[in-house]
């Protein structure tokens, strides 16, 4: 079955003053029509970079893609040029941007930021594009919208800038939409609106959503499959039933660790002991191996391989490995 979306071993690096530094390595994502799929991991993990990269949003000249292929319903986008990824971008994949108040232009008019991608893709004239940017103001559920298109950013709330993003990238109907962390620094009523909101739109619309976050709690509420990604590499992926309820590599179980849990509340709360390594001075082995409680003489020193546990559900982690378990290694 062809995906919508399908990333094939893509390792990104950028130029720096201190050399090439790999943000992300040997990165495999899949992501079918309609479905919502969640990247999880700590900041600085490679989400972002994951989903821009995808988008060629990377910067031109700094981004370096080493190695893979990243295919859009069949067809290789890193090949094509800059003209032809434009005709993509907001028409059949957009983004919904993690700072509401960075990613919208503050000397622009709410109105006239969502006119653009109606008057460039949809060819439609400015009145037209203004009653549709209403119409799509009433849709995420913004209050008096006829007023709000006239509106700058600095003007409205960190909830309603989210939805003006949100509209922003539904305005051309894509068939995925890249959600990177659409609820960061809003309050607990308004993150919830907004997760019932994008939930609400992809029923009506059929679209695929990439939901990029470190929330855990928002993953389990939105995703089918997860990928969880650790300094740059995806270490695990599965259903969410494989990764909340049968986590197998020691990171995963570390992140759900360290979650409050409701119905266990004198539970002692357990953090990932250190800190993600340095990008420029990577372990040779796992990555994971500095801060890992299992971790063996083989893990500093050789990648461990993706072992498939039981589906789609897969680790990479030497403890998982046939090797290991034959008893063949330290």
């Amino acid at each position: 079955m062809k995906h919508l979306l399908e990333m094939e071993h893509v390792s990104i690096a950028f130029h720096t003053y201190r050399g090439l530094l790999e943000a992300i390595h040997d990165v495999s994502i899949s992501v079918d029509a309609g479905e919502t799929v969640g990247i999880v991991g700590e900041s600085g993990c490679g989400k972002s970079v994951t989903a821009q990269a995808v988008m060629k949003l990377l910067p031109a000249g700094a981004a370096v893609y080493q190695c893979g292929h990243i295919y859009w319903d069949g067809r290789d986008v890193l090949p094509i040029s800059d003209h032809e990824m434009n005709r993509l971008r907001g028409k059949e994949m957009a983004m919904v941007f993690q700072d509401p108040m960075t990613s919208l232009n503050p000397v622009l008019t709410i109105g006239s930021q969502i006119r653009e991608g109606l008057e460039i893709h949809q060819h439609l004239n400015r009145t037209e594009a203004d009653v549709q940017a209403v119409e799509l103001l009433k849709a995420v559920g913004m209050t008096s919208p006829e007023k709000r298109i006239h509106q700058y950013p600095h003007e409205l709330s960190g909830g309603m800038r989210q939805r003006c993003l949100i509209a922003m990238a539904l305005s051309c109907s894509p068939r995925l939409l890249f959600a990177d962390e659409p609820t960061t620094a809003l309050d607990v009523t308004t993150e919830a609106q907004v997760l019932a909101l994008l939930r609400k739109l992809q029923e009506k619309s059929g679209m695929a959503v990439v939901l990029i976050s470190h929330n855990l709690g928002v993953i389990a509420q939105m995703c089918r499959r997860i990928y969880v990604m650790y300094a740059g590499m995806v270490v695990e992926q599965g259903t969410a039933g494989d990764i909340f309820y049968r986590p197998a590599h020691p990171y995963t179980r570390g992140l759900l660790a360290s979650l409050p849990d409701p119905d266990h509340k004198d539970k002692v709360l357990t953090g990932i002991d250190g800190q993600a390594p340095d990008l420029f001075h990577m372990p040779a082995g796992c990555r994971f191996y500095p801060r890992c409680p299992y971790a063996m003489k083989v893990c500093m020193h050789r990648l461990p391989p993706a072992c498939r546990q039981d589906g789609i559900h897969q680790a990479s982690c030497w403890l998982l490995s046939p090797e290991w378990k034959k008893g063949g290694m330290a």
